[in-house]
């Protein structure tokens, strides 16, 4: 079976439970924003419409409302509606774009990086630094920004800071927006749904196995688990760096060519609790 091949009938029990285990912290996050049940079930008929319609065709049969009201379960009325509505997915916002760019740029491609593969820190302007400044870098990614613009941006966000010589220091090696929620949605919705369809794309079998391990204990102490988070953040860090950098070289390598339609999405996660979610606690790593 694969995702084209829909399974009519109930679903397994086993499937029941690890769909409520991925929507519980999803419900967290959507009542903190006060997005309510009845706002979801909108949502969901939309969503249930977009996919069937999508991706669960049959081959030289057009689809019909009444065969994805069959497999949806949305009424067929609803489904007539919900289908003339469906929206393209929206690009990302500029500044998340041209962001990544940069970011990207920083922490894997000379001259902004040192021997050890490390940002380094940057002169605010050419006059200072030349190729080697923050102003050469934005102008390397975008002409119609002015650098000052992202640099007050960046302080605002804490992407970046300025060290004691008055050079801009970049605080997190990966685009992570301590504020901005528009950033950081972006980010939610994309990294998710990779995650989520890579997963999904094992479960059905429906090809060669995408990446995904992770390691997991259960009886580990509070100082334990945050040794374990510094030492994830660096190595994950440093696998995150050396796919960029490769990446970076492969993207200028293949810039024209005609099969260069692929996107990749590599990344990582880090996650505890104390098994009592209601008494869980942060835990701090910081020196």
């Amino acid at each position: 079976m694969n995702d084209s091949t829909p399974r009519l009938g109930a679903p397994s029990n086993i499937v029941i439970q690890a769909i409520r285990g991925v929507l519980r912290p999803l419900v967290r996050f959507m009542l903190s924003q006060g997005l309510t049940y009845t706002i979801l079930t909108d949502v969901l008929k939309a969503v249930y419409v977009e996919v069937a319609l999508k991706e669960f065709k049959l081959e030289r049969k057009r689809q019909t409302d009444s065969r994805i009201s069959l497999l949806t379960g949305v009424h067929r009325k609803d489904v007539k509606r919900l289908s003339e509505m469906i929206e393209a997915d929206a690009p990302p916002p500029e500044n998340v774009t041209l962001g990544a760019q940069l970011v990207a740029k920083w922490i894997g491609q000379a001259p902004y990086i040192d021997k050890q593969g490390h940002p380094i820190p940057l002169p605010r302007g050419v006059k200072d630094g030349g190729e080697k400044s923050f102003e050469a870098l934005v102008a390397s990614v975008s002409k119609d920004i002015r650098s000052r613009a992202v640099l007050d941006e960046w302080l605002r966000l804490g992407i970046v800071h300025m060290n004691e010589r008055d050079y801009v220091c970049l605080d997190t090696e990966a685009f992570i927006p301590k504020q901005g929620f528009e950033e950081k949605a972006y980010y939610f919705q994309h990294n998710l749904h990779d995650h989520i369809a890579a997963s999904v794309h094992n479960m059905l079998e429906a090809g060669p196995p995408f990446v995904e391990r992770s390691v997991h204990y259960d009886t580990l102490t509070k100082s334990s688990v945050a040794e374990l988070v510094s030492l994830g953040e660096a190595l994950g860090m440093q696998a995150l760096q050396t796919v960029n950098r490769r990446a970076l070289a492969l993207e200028k390598q293949d810039a024209n060519h005609p099969d260069a339609n692929q996107r990749i999405n590599f990344g990582i996660y880090f996650y505890y609790n104390n098994q009592n979610p209601a008494q869980a606690e942060p835990i701090d790593n910081e020196d």
